[in-house]
Parts: structure tokens; sequence; C-alpha cells
């Protein structure tokens, strides 16, 4: 435990400075230990009895016959049940298993080191965080529209790939960059990935590492919000509730800070109890003739408002609205999800879903465009693999950890339950009638914004099973107290209505529909919000970074004017990319988040590439295929998406191609293309085009750039039997905490220890 790295040579050796290593580190003689002995630790882990045995032989035989019931068993349906017990099965077995095995042989966590946040505690972005606290704002702020958005608007390729890229690809690939980016920017006192690349993969590596993740941070927190904007355009009540979450935010980091330090479980109660009126409260407002005038807004009024949201959350403090608002979705997010999963075991309904779809190998889909592959595996990115994981693992969360060894639960749990939620997504969104899906996430040009254009163009497509009728989609929509559910893009009132239709099968009846249909609009937004004010805050870590290299005050974040002008320039390059996809005449969501995806899953593959490097300078060769691996799949799976991108002919795949067809129609005089019906909207299509094919060449040659380097470090350093050692001075820690949500029994011998340390001898502490 003890030790950085298998290879036995000193620091001072790998890089001509003399520091100390974790076992020469004084302890507070006055203190107790700050770590359970690594021995005793050890101990536990193998510690093996006839109940445990048997129950994880339970858990592999139920996750064995849920993935031969999804993916052999081909009936005319198959029950929504063993998409629950496939997941929580696998999951289950890979943290025991897989997580445990990472962090013995490559990360080594050693709770005697102090973390940044306690020795940079400055009570604004360093600071000790209880666990169950951070792991709710870091979930909160992982688990944006991906989870949501992703697996709803694959699902018109089937759901098998679905299924199998999210758990499979999530053990294998998203908890395993998660975990080892958030221990590594740890390491290093909450270096930003981009400033890591620099450190680690040289000058030319670095600097494209830091305009890419730069970059794609502004398309990802953009899209995000464009999701948020899709599902509470024109919603009274969903404008309402959600907007009611802000002030009970403040109030819980008010209340945690001042008022009642400490008390994790009774602001949860008191916040849980606020959401709930909030919901119940959104149905009156909804019926007023006021409320109508304060809350129903347009999509553009509405994007603006969350430009502006973005800027104030980035701004504050961290404890006054970020981590309580985190904490706050995430006891919602985490309690809808479980609370889906015990209704699809009560309800078991049937999928009439294909494994795989008509458009699983056609590359006109109505949804997304693409085959299966690549277009799949980008877009399904948060759930299994999501690059904006990364930034959130070495932006937030590694400035409020507070012992090493929790790494584990906060990265590779904190995925693992995301991934969860895309399943969860998945089988909500597979669980309503076909038509009603393709009617809702078909854009508003396709569908002509009408019942009657929506079920035109639905059964146009031919779908085996499908005949959509006007009464299908009006009472669907009176149903769930909405006044039109045609093309609402952006996955997130597909899942909405999916959970509804579920939820209300198991409680309360169809009158219950319209409540669940909100709670689970509100339960979306708060969602994608958290990722939006987090993803901001990460995005004005990066830009100080950058600045500082120029103008070193910058890299002071607690400097104010330095982190508002910073925030302001993020904000104004997100909010335009926002503004350009809520006025996108083919549908923003549609064009954009091919993009997103790709975008996000290039900087999965630098976020890998970078940890490669790493790990193979920290000397542990033979287990750098646990990187190497889901490295290769990244790189190979986004680099081909961008070259379709890029040079497809086809112009509902390829940009570039999509932007030549509506220029030379406009060269040629016509006033209308396709779903864009009027000279404008062809000439926004040439516009937006133009961007986002130029953004493809730009994120995959710097992406490529970066691999290429990270791929020559890596070489390098194995050829030495490692590198320079680039973490922060090991620093003696002062406090002790578990490291999981069940404390072992070794683990509550300390917490004992440290509870007789007199009050006035504990070490202070600015956190939560």
């Amino acid at each position: 435990m003890g030790s950085h790295r298998s290879d036995d040579r000193p620091d001072d050796e790998r890089d001509g400075a003399v520091r100390p290593s974790a076992d020469t580190l004084q302890a507070d003689p006055d203190l107790p230990p700050a770590a359970v002995d690594a021995d005793v630790l050890e101990a536990d882990h193998r510690k093996w009895t006839p109940a445990k045995i048997a129950l994880w032989v339970a858990i592999a035989l139920l996750g064995g016959v849920a993935w031969v019931m999804l993916a052999l068993v081909r009936g005319e349906t198959v029950n929504a049940i063993w998409f629950v017990f496939a997941a929580v099965a696998t999951y289950l077995i890979a943290y025991r298993f897989y997580s445990r095995y990472i962090e013995r042989w490559i990360t080594k966590p050693d709770d005697r080191r102090a973390t940044p946040a306690e020795y940079k505690a400055n009570g604004r972005d360093y600071m000790p965080t209880d666990r169950r606290v951070l792991y709710g704002h870091h979930f909160a702020a992982i688990a944006g529209a991906g989870p949501l958005v992703g697996p709803v608007l694959a699902a018109q390729m089937g759901y098998l790939p679905g299924t199998i890229w999210i758990i499979v690809g999530v053990v294998l690939a998203g908890a395993v960059q998660d975990y080892l980016v958030l221990f590594f920017s740890m390491r290093r006192g909450g270096r930003s990935l981009g400033q890591m690349a620099r450190d680690e993969l040289g000058v030319i590596g670095g600097i494209a590492a830091q305009i890419a993740t730069l970059v794609i941070m502004v398309i990802i927190v953009a899209i995000l919000a464009l999701v948020v904007v899709n599902a509470l355009g024109e919603s009274t009540w969903g404008v309402f509730s959600v907007g009611m979450t802000i002030p009970i935010a403040l109030f819980m980091g008010v209340y945690l800070r001042f008022i009642r330090p400490g008390r994790v479980t009774e602001v949860s109660i008191i916040g849980f109890v606020l959401l709930i009126l909030a919901i119940v409260a959104g149905r009156w407002v909804g019926a007023s003739e006021w409320g109508n005038a304060l809350f129903h807004l347009d999509k553009v009024t509405l994007a603006w408002m969350i430009i502006i949201y973005g800027f104030i959350a980035a701004v504050l403090p961290v404890w006054l609205l970020l981590a309580p608002r985190d904490y706050l979705s995430t006891f919602m997010k985490i309690g809808t999800i479980a609370l889906l999963a015990i209704a699809i075991i009560v309800v078991r309904p049937e999928i009439s879903v294909p494994a795989f779809s008509e458009f699983a190998s056609k590359e006109n889909g109505p949804v997304v465009p693409g085959s299966l592959f690549p277009f799949l595996f980008v877009t399904i990115a948060c759930g299994a693999l999501s690059g904006f994981h990364a930034l959130i693992a070495s932006g937030t969360t590694p400035k409020l950890i507070e012992k090493e060894r929790q790494t584990r639960l906060i990265g590779y749990g904190g995925m693992l339950m995301e991934s969860f939620v895309a399943i969860m997504a998945l089988v909500a969104a597979i669980s309503i009638d076909r038509g009603i899906y393709f009617a809702m996430n078909s854009s508003p040009a396709s569908t002509g914004g009408t019942v009657q254009g929506a079920v035109a163009f639905v059964n146009s497509l031919g779908l085996q099973g499908v005949n959509l009728t006007p009464d299908m989609l009006t009472q669907t929509a009176n149903d769930v107290g909405e006044q039109s559910i045609i093309s609402r893009t952006g996955g997130a009132p597909t899942l909405a209505v999916g959970m509804a239709h579920i939820m209300q099968q198991w409680f309360g009846g169809g009158g219950m529909m319209s409540f669940w249909y909100h709670f689970a609009i509100m339960f979306e937004a708060l969602f994608i919000l958290t990722a939006v004010d987090a993803g901001t805050r990460v995005a004005r870590f990066m830009l100080q970074d950058w600045l500082g290299s120029v103008i070193p005050r910058f890299r002071d974040t607690s400097w104010v004017v330095g982190s508002w002008i910073a925030t302001a320039v993020m904000v104004a390059a997100w909010g335009a990319i926002l503004i350009m996809g809520v006025t996108d005449p083919l549908g923003g969501i549609n064009t954009l988040f091919p993009l997103f995806g790709i975008a996000n899953q290039l900087l999965a593959a630098i976020a890998l590439a970078v940890c490669m490097a790493i790990v193979a300078r920290r000397g542990v060769v033979g287990k750098l295929w646990v990187v190497a691996l889901p490295l290769a799949f990244a790189a190979v799976v986004t680099i081909t998406a961008s070259m379709f991108k890029i040079f497809s002919p086809v112009p509902a795949v390829g940009y570039w191609a999509q932007h030549a067809l509506y220029r030379d129609a406009l060269a040629a005089g016509k006033t209308s293309l396709g779903t864009a019906k009027t000279t404008a909207a062809m000439e926004a299509v040439v516009r937006n085009s133009f961007i986002q094919g130029t953004l493809s060449i730009v994120f995959v040659t710097l992406s490529i750039i970066v691999i290429v380097a990270a791929i020559v470090t890596t070489v390098r350093a194995l050829r030495h039997r490692g590198g320079p050692n680039t973490e922060d001075t090991p620093v003696a820690s002062r406090i002790y905490a578990p490291a999981g949500f069940i404390t072992t029994p070794s683990e509550k011998a300390l917490e004992g220890r440290w509870a007789e340390v007199p009050a006035e001898s504990q070490p202070q502490r600015v956190g939560h």
C-alpha cells in the first residue's frame, strides 16, 4: 500500500527531485492513525465465508440467466426485468472484483497521504467533503443528459446493442477512465486533464490536449443545456418545478454550513420534502393564468435564462449552490431510478421492440443518422464511456475528496450508478409504443409539428407492427398533462413518458400519469442542470489553467476577477452554440448530438491516453492492458465515426455533404429543400453544417496528436521501466474517514478511536 510503483527505484532517481515517500511521512503523535493498517485491509478483503461465497455465486447465476434471456432467447417480446437483473449483477461483480483489481495493482491508494482537499483547503474550491455528499456531487455532475438522452435516441436500432454497450462498456472502459483520472488528478493537486496531459505528454501533445478539452467542453455543455431547453420549453409545470430547486439548494447550502453543520440526513429529508412540494405546486401553477404568464417560456427565452444561470452558478462558492444542489438532485435521482427499477420488477412490462431494428444497418434513421457501427458507440456515450466525466474527475471532485481510498467508490462506483441510469432510460424508452416513440423523437421538420404530420411520417417509415393513429398521440399528451408530445426531441420527454407509463401501472393508475411525467421531467432537468453548472465551473478551471501559462495570476482559482472573466468567456462560448441549436431548422438535437457523441468519445480517448502514459511511467507494465484495451476501442470507434461525418457522401450523415447540398441548392435559386422550408432555414443549415464539419476536423486531428504523443511517451517509459514522477510531494494526513458507504469492522474501530479525541484537539475542517 505504501509504495507508488512496482519499479523499486526511488523518486529522486526518476526526476532528479528528492521528495519524501509515503513511508517516511510523520503522523501526528497526538492523534490516532489517519489510515487503517494495510495488512488489516488486505485481510478484510481476503476473508471469505461460506455465506459470502454463496451470495456471489447466486449473483453470478442470476446475471448469467438474465443475459441469456436478453441475448439468446428470441421470442416476440422480452420481459423488462431481465435488463434490471443483468445490469445489477454485472455491476456488483465488476465493483467487487475488477475495481478492486485496479485498486490493488494500479492506483495503490494510501490514506496516510493528505489529499489536496486537506493540504490545500481554502473553504471555496478545496475542502474535505463527506464521502456521501461528494458521491452525490460527483454523480450529479457526471450524470447529465448523456445517460438519459443517448440510450433513448439509440433505441431506434433495437434494444440489444445498446444494452451490451452500456453494461460491458462501463465495466471495462467508462468506470476505469473515471476512477483513474480522479485518482491521478488527486495525486497532482487536482490538476485538470489538459494540464496533466501537458505534464505527461510534452509540449505538442499537451497543447493539443488542452485545446481539445477546452473546445470539446464547450460543445458538451451546450448540448446538455439544449436538452434542458427541449424538455422544459413551453412547459409551465416543468419550468416552475425546476426553477424552485435553485432556492431550495441555496437554503440547503446555508443550512448545512451555518445553521446545522454536518446534519446531512436532516437536510436531505428537508430538501426531499421541498422537492415534492415543488412538483405538486407545479400542477397548480400550470393551471393558473399568472403561472402561465410567468413560466410558460419559449425555447429561446429559456436558453438565455440557462446561460445566465450557468454564469451565476459557476462563480458562487461550491458549498452554496453546487454541492448541496448536486447532493439534493442525486438523492432524487438515485431514489427515482431505484423506484423505477422496483416498478419494472413489479409490473414486469413486456418489450416488443426487436433486438436489432430495421435501422441498425441503415444510415437514414429518423432519430439519429448512421448505422450501428460506429454510431451506436458515440450516440450512447454517458452511461458507457464519457470524456466529459474525465473533466469532472479532474475538475471539482479531486479538490473535495477526503481520503485516497474513497476514489474507488466515487470514481468507479459513481460511473456504475450512471450506467444503471442509462439502462433504466433505455427500458423506459422501449416500453412505450414504437409509433409514439418515433413521433416524439423525429425532428419538427419531419413531422411538421402536428398530429396529422407525425402520423403520416411515422406510418411512412414501414415499421413492422406499427400503426400510429391521431388518437394515440392526443390521448398520450392529455394523460401526461401536456399540450403536445410531437417532436419533443432530446430524449428527456420520451423517457418521462416511458417512466410515467410504467409507474402508473404500479402506483396511482392513469390519473397519476401527469404527476409521474412531470416528476420525471424535473428529475431529468435536475440531472442535466447540475452537469451544466458543474461543467461550466470545470471549464473555468481549464481556461484559468491555460491562461495561467501567460498570466500566472489566473492559476489562482480564488482570484475573483480572474474567475469571473474565465467564466464569462466559457459561458459565452457554449451559450452561442446553444442558441444555434435552439434555432436549428433541422432540429438542433438531431444534428448536434452526433457531434456531441463523437467529441465526447474523442475526449475519452484523450483521457485514457493520458492515463496510459501515467500508468506506464509508474512502471506498472503488466497491467497496462487495463487502460490500453478501452483506449484502442475508443480510438477506433471515434476516429471511424469522425471520418464518416467528414467524408460520407450521404447528406444525412456527412456534414460536408449536407453543406454542399444546401449551398448548391441556394446557388441554384431554390427557396426550400427537404426539411428546410425557407431560404433562411437553408442558410442556417449551410452555416451550421460548416461549423459542425470544421469542428469535426479539429477534434479528430487534435485527438490523433494526443494519442500518438501518449503512445510515444508510453513506449519510452516501458523502455526505461518508468518515468518522471509528476505527483505532488506527499503530505502527512491529519484526518480520517472510511472508504465506502458501509464501514468495515476495522474502519469502525479506528473511527471509535477518533471519536475519543477531545473536540479541541480534533483537526479543523472547512468542508461539509
